[in-house]
C-alpha cells in the first residue's frame, strides 16, 4: 500500500535535508516551497498581485521576487504576512492537492511520496497525508541556521516568532526528527522512520 508522508516544521529546522534523504532511500518529494517559488514566477497572477499589493520593491533586478525583500516586509507586519497568504496559499495547496491526488491515483504498492509543507498544521493540510513527521530543532540552532544563510539575529528571530512554535507541533506528529547533532544521527531517526513506514504498510496489506 502506498503511503503519503508530510514533514513540517520551523524554519532552518532541517526539513528540507531530512526530505532528502527519504528521497536518496527512494521515496519521491513534493515541496511547498519550491511551488511557491513557482507560484510567484515574474509574469504570473501571484507575482503580479504581490507587486501591487508591496510595492516595486520587492522586485530584484532581473524582474522576479527578491524573496528576502518580501520576507523583511511580511515578518515584521502580520497584517502584510496575512495578505501575502492570501494572494499564495490558496494557489499553492490547490496544486499540492493536485499532485497528491495524482500520486495516489497513479502509485504502486510499495510507493512513498514525501511532502514538505512547512505550514501543515496551520493551513489544516494534515488531510492530504497519511502520517506526519516534524523535525524539530531548540530556537538557539535555528537562529545559528539562519544568520549563517546571512539574515541578522534580530531578523531571524522575527521569522521563528512568526510561525507556531515547535512544542505546540510535537502533540500533533507521528514521529519527531530532531536535527540539533550530526547529519548522521539526523540519518539515523530518517532510516528508523522509515523502516517503520515499511512495517506499518505490511500491516495493513
Amino acid at each position: 500500500m502506498s503511503i503519503v508522508l508530510g514533514i513540517t516544521g520551523g524554519i532552518a529546522t532541517g526539513k528540507s535535508t531530512v526530505a532528502e534523504m527519504f528521497r536518496e532511500l527512494g521515496a519521491e518529494v513534493l515541496s511547498a516551497d519550491e511551488i511557491a517559488r513557482d507560484v510567484l514566477a515574474p509574469g504570473t497572477p501571484a507575482a503580479n498581485e504581490a507587486v501591487r499589493r508591496f510595492g516595486n520593491g520587492i522586485l530584484a533586478p532581473d524582474g522576479s521576487i527578491n524573496r528576502r525583500a518580501l520576507g523583511e516586509i511580511v515578518f515584521k507586519d502580520p497584517q502584510a504576512r496575512v495578505a501575502l497568504n492570501d494572494i499564495t496559499h490558496p494557489r499553492i495547496i490547490e496544486i499540492l492537492e493536485d499532485r497528491v491526488n495524482r500520486f495516489r491515483e497513479k502509485a504502486k504498492e510499495d510507493d512513498v511520496l514525501v511532502v514538505e509543507i512547512p505550514l501543515l498544521v496551520e493551513c489544516n493540510l494534515s488531510r492530504l497525508v497519511d502520517k506526519v513527521i516534524v523535525v524539530a530543532a531548540e530556537q538557539d540552532t535555528q537562529i545559528h541556521r539562519l544568520t549563517t544563510r546571512g539574515l541578522s539575529a534580530e531578523e531571524a528571530r522575527n521569522r521563528i516568532s512568526a510561525q507556531m512554535p515547535i512544542r505546540q507541533k510535537i502533540p500533533l506528529a507521528d514521529w519527531v526528527i530532531w536535527t540539533e547533532n550530526s547529519l548522521e544521527e539526523t540519518l539515523q531517526q530518517v532510516m528508523r522512520v522509515w523502516e517503520q513506514v515499511g512495517k506499518s504498510r505490511n500491516r495493513t496489506e
